[in-house]
């Protein structure tokens, strides 16, 4: 009878460690969905299409460029800061370069500054939403199509805000360069590292 009891125990213990691993195993890409839909911790949206309503209160939002260290890319923005109307789909160009003899995968984690600002800063396209290839020596041209959701004029803590930092920093994900990937994106990183 004891034996019955502990092979269920044993069960138990195993069915339990197996759904921490799985929760562990997901908590990032979950945590990371999380993030892009609610803005939170300064990370961007994604959305289909900017909103109908464009007003007319303006937003200065600044551009910034950064790779860890190892990737031989030179990155940086084509335009260092930019005015858009609250609403008004916009278009900003960053530029990237293999300074390497050898070809490069890269990848580019992102985040909006100040915090508040993520939940109303949306991206309709960009090059950071797939990984990008640079052969030896090739510079590309790297779009980023966005607008500010002109509610942020009514929300209680974000109506403050009159300039916003959209911060990118690439890393490689391919052998060749040994930088790692950053382990966390926070809303100040753009504002710490310049560019």
């Amino acid at each position: 009878m004891n034996r019955g009891r502990n092979g269920t125990v044993v069960l138990w213990c195993v069915g339990a460690l197996v759904m921490m691993g799985a929760a562990t195993w997901a908590a990032v890409p979950l945590y990371r969905i999380f993030c892009q839909v609610t803005g939170y911790g300064g990370t961007p949206m994604r959305a289909e299409k900017a909103p109908d309503a464009v007003s007319d209160r303006t937003m200065v939002v600044r551009f910034d460029a950064n790779v860890t260290p190892g990737m031989p890319w030179d990155f940086q923005p084509v335009q260092r800061t930019m005015v858009v109307r609250l609403g008004e789909t916009a278009l900003a160009v960053y530029k990237a370069h293999n300074t390497s003899q050898e070809t490069i995968k890269g990848t580019a984690s992102f985040n909006v500054s100040p915090d508040a600002a993520g939940a109303f800063f949306a991206k309709i396209a960009c090059f950071c939403f797939t990984e990008q290839t640079l052969a030896p020596g090739e510079s590309v041209d790297m779009p980023v199509s966005f607008f500010v959701d002109p509610s942020i004029a009514e929300d209680r803590d974000a109506h403050v805000i009159r300039e916003i930092t959209l911060s990118y920093t690439f890393y490689p994900v391919a052998s060749g360069a040994k930088a790692e990937a950053p382990a966390a994106e926070t809303g100040s990183e753009g504002a710490r590292q310049g560019g």
